[in-house]
Parts: C-alpha cells; sequence; structure tokens
C-alpha cells in the first residue's frame, strides 16, 4: 500500500475518533447537531438552532478530553517507535526504560501521603501536584536507568534494558507496598490512576502537555533517518556518519518528555506505544521516516476510540482506558511474540 494512501487512512480514522468522542457519552448528542455546531465555531452560520447544552458540553468536557487523548496517543505511539528504532526490538515500548514505573511510584506517594509527607508541596501547586509529582518520577527513573548503561562515557542498549528491568521491579515492589499501606479510597484512586484515564481533562491540563509534545513529536520526527542506520547496528552507523551516542540521548530526552508528561496528566496506559508502531510497519514498511509521524497518527485515532469506549460500554459508569487498550493489545501481542519468537531469541 503506497504511504500517501496509508496517511489518508490514518487521517480518516483519527476524524472518525475525533467525531465519536465528541458525540458520545452519558449526553449523546446527534451527528447532526455536532455538525453545526462545529460548523459555527469554524465563523459559519449554519441556520440551525441547537442547544445551549450541547455547546456547553463540547466545549467544556468534550473537546478537552479529545485533544488530550490525541496529545497522549501521539506521545505514546512515536515514543515506541523511536524506542524500537533504538533497541532494534519489535517489542520494546517506553515502560521499558522506566518512564511509566517513575510516574506509578511517585503519583502514588503523593495520593496515599499528600496529607503527611506534602503538605506544603500540595499548598504550592495544588491539583497540578500529581501530575508535577508523576512527571518528575518518570524523569528520575530514566535518568538512573540512563545512568547506569553508561560505559566509558557512552550508553551501553543491553544495560539499559537490565537497568530498565531492575528500576521497574523496585518502583512496582515499592508501589505495591505503598498500596498495601493505604486506606480504601486511596487504593481505589492509585489502582484507577495506574490503569488510566481521560476522564479529569480539562484545558488547563490540555495546555500543559502541549509544549511537552509538540516539542517530542517534532524532536523524533527528525531522528527518523539516524534510526534507519541503527538497523544496521552500531558500528555502520557510525561509518555512515551518525552519532550513535547523541542519538541514543535524543530518543530518551524526546521521549521521556512525551511519555513522562502524558503519564502525569492521564496515568499509565499500556500497549498503544509497544502496538501502534508495529501496526504501521505491517502497512508501510520499516522506514523510520514514515513509521515515526505514521505511529504519531494512528496512536492519537487508536486512544481517541479507546476512550470512547472506556467510557461508553458501561454507562453511566467509566472504565480505565488503561483495561480497553489491554484487552485490545494483549491478543495482537502475543500473535506478535509467537510469529517473531525465533527473531526475538537470535
Amino acid at each position: 500500500m503506497k504511504r500517501p494512501v496509508i496517511y489518508l487512512l490514518l487521517l480518516v480514522a483519527l476524524f472518525i475518533g475525533i467525531a465519536l468522542s465528541l458525540s458520545l457519552g452519558p449526553v449523546q448528542i446527534p451527528f447532526r447537531d455536532l455538525g453545526s455546531i462545529l460548523w459555527s465555531q469554524l465563523g459559519f452560520s449554519s441556520g440551525k438552532e441547537v442547544e445551549e447544552l450541547y455547546v456547553g458540553i463540547i466545549n467544556l468536557v468534550r473537546w478537552p478530553r479529545t485533544i488530550l487523548g490525541i496529545l497522549v496517543g501521539a506521545a505514546l505511539g512515536v515514543s515506541g517507535a523511536a524506542i524500537q528504532g533504538v533497541f532494534r526490538n519489535p517489542l520494546a515500548e517506553p515502560g521499558l526504560i522506566g518512564i511509566s514505573a517513575g510516574a506509578s511510584l511517585v503519583a502514588a506517594a503523593i495520593i496515599a501521603f499528600e496529607a503527611v509527607l506534602f503538605v506544603s508541596l500540595g499548598q504550592l501547586f495544588g491539583h497540578y501536584l500529581l501530575a508535577i509529582g508523576a512527571f518528575t518520577g518518570a524523569a528520575a527513573a530514566t535518568w538512573l536507568v540512563y545512568h547506569i548503561s553508561l560505559h566509558d562515557g557512552k550508553p551501553h542498549i543491553g544495560t539499559m534494558l537490565l537497568a530498565g528491568i531492575a528500576i521497574n521491579a523496585l518502583a512496582g515492589s515499592l508501589t505495591g507496598l505503598i498500596s498495601y499501606l493505604s486506606d480504601e479510597q486511596q487504593l481505589r484512586t492509585i489502582t484507577f490512576w495506574m490503569l488510566g484515564s481521560l476522564g479529569g481533562a480539562h484545558w488547563e491540563a490540555v495546555f500543559t502537555l502541549l509544549p511537552f509534545v509538540t516539542i517530542a513529536l517534532i524532536g523524533l520526527s527528525f531522528l527518523g533517518r539516524s534510526l534507519n542506520t541503527f538497523s544496521l547496528g552500531e558500528q555502520e552507523a557510525r561509518q555512515l556518519g551518525q552519532r550513535p551516542d547523541r542519538v541514543k540521548l535524543l530518543v530518551i530526552i524526546f521521549s521521556t518528555m512525551a511519555v513522562g508528561a502524558s503519564v502525569s496528566v492521564a496515568g499509565v496506559i499500556g500497549f498503544v506505544g509497544l502496538l501502534v508502531p508495529h501496526a504501521i510497519r505491517i502497512l508501510g514498511g520499516a522506514d523510520n521516516r514514515f513509521v515515526l509521524p505514521a505511529s504519531a497518527i494512528l496512536g492519537a485515532a487508536t486512544l481517541t476510540i479507546s476512550d470512547v469506549i472506556a467510557r461508553t460500554i458501561a454507562m453511566p459508569s467509566e472504565i480505565p482506558i488503561g483495561v480497553v487498550t489491554s484487552l485490545l493489545g494483549t491478543p495482537v501481542f502475543l500473535y506478535i511474540l509467537i510469529r517473531d519468537k525465533k527473531k526475538i531469541v537470535s
């Protein structure tokens, strides 16, 4: 399939996800009314009266949630593609280097002990404390993994992988201990946050996340050619004029920026960064100059549609979006694992 056609199909899928996200929910907005509202928001007269309730829901609830889903999905998709390119493994994903584990640990600590240990910080940052803490935890865990992997001043991929596994295990154990010490309400909050949700979306969260994701998307997109040379090996990449150590560092910085910020506002959402890049490679090949931007678009569409399922499948209740992505992603993950196990083992 030609890549312009793939881009068009991905954009159509994203458009469908946006339309469903704006229309469906506890209050369903008919598509004809949705079209009139969007048309009027573009500055044109639709010639049709629409309920003010619908306008308020779209502007105050649905648009922030939809845009947040687009930003988080794009961040997870492009970061997953970049990390898979660096590790040269289609089963790598952002959580492999400790981003999600570090964010979860600090977020759980804030939820459980805010009234005891974080009173001053809570007064200073208000409701942004959880987001700031999660981002700080993600950055700290990634920094630790990166520095453990340094050998003669250069990051070693194998050591980075093992360090990531160790940090994930340590952070997971400490998060479990915090959960054990939490009361029932705190435990429910920790569990729901670790499974991910866009339910707390608001315009402030969108504007907070926007610069981080934008910088990461632009930065990673420029690394496509460099990541292509990684498929030949680091020595070959050097012979082709690339600087592998610099590329590794940039991928880690931009991925931590994108995923850490996303986790801080939406919680931990699994499988998007793992499966979206692999789906793009199946559709259009392994050229990272195509895979990176296409993964951003498909990631945005995937998370937007998953959020629609999460908030409509059990109305009026809402299930965590991480449950939906895991249920959709696990069968595909097992298929990839079974199909490519010889390549992975070798």
